[in-house]
């Protein structure tokens, strides 16, 4: 199963950690994606958390401040909303859809929240299917694997120990962890700082969403989640 705004120079060390949010360890093999059929009515949707202001509100967590995403910065269709969602998924599965960049949060009754999210070259490298949420981290930690430092020691041997959780981190304010057969597939959901890349095929990192997004995520889904890319 599957399932900032910054300083010039501290945004150059940042994007030079986000190349590596997601590991790049090729992977044996991967199950391939169940169908997934679903509808979708533009339509039929209503905010999941009232006012986009509110939902993406600067907010404190963890001792960190993650910064409001002003309206101008995120298209309409890219607030966190509840859709109309027909699949054959159970309710608390998530399903991304790369093509489109949505993620779907399925909810009972032909719903599902749908969040806007960026897909990174890890993840566009990845063929589909199943997985599951093994565990999920607030301000996760990032670590830059054996075969990364080894490839370029120039650029991941300062950082061999890790990277603490925080807004200087890739990984963004959360991130669940897909497992596949009970081992890792380096593949993440997590947050981002960057609202200019949801909706995109971005540089970097696997599935991002926007800090508050993933919050919200987060707090909806349990360990043991599955989850199905496609």
């Amino acid at each position: 199963m599957f399932i900032l705004h910054f300083t010039r120079a501290a945004s150059l060390a940042l994007a030079t950690l986000a190349l590596a949010a997601c590991s790049t360890t090729p992977h044996e093999s991967v199950a391939a994606a169940l169908p997934s059929t679903h509808t979708q009515s533009s339509a039929a949707y209503q905010m999941e958390a009232g006012n986009p202001s509110d939902t993406y509100g600067a907010k404190t967590d963890g001792g960190f401040d993650i910064p409001a995403v002003e309206e101008k910065q995120i298209k309409s269709d890219h607030v966190r909303q509840t859709v109309d969602y027909e699949t054959r998924e159970k309710p608390g599965t998530i399903v991304v859809d790369q093509t489109s960049r949505y993620l779907y949060f399925v909810l009972q009754d032909g719903k599902a929240i749908r969040y806007a999210v960026g897909v990174g070259p890890v993840a566009r490298t990845f063929p589909g299917g199943e997985a599951e949420i093994a565990r999920k981290a607030k301000w996760p930690r990032w670590t830059p694997t054996p075969n990364m430092i080894k490839r370029n020691p120039k650029q991941y041997a300062r950082n061999a120990g890790g990277v603490d959780g925080g807004p200087q981190n890739p990984m963004g304010a959360r991130a669940l962890y897909m497992h596949q057969n009970g081992v890792d597939t380096y593949y993440r959901v997590h947050g981002t700082n960057d609202p200019s890349s949801i909706g995109k095929a971005v540089s970097a990192g696997c599935i991002r969403l926007l800090n508050q997004d993933i919050i919200d995520l987060y707090n909806r889904v349990k360990p043991g989640a599955k989850i199905v890319v496609q």
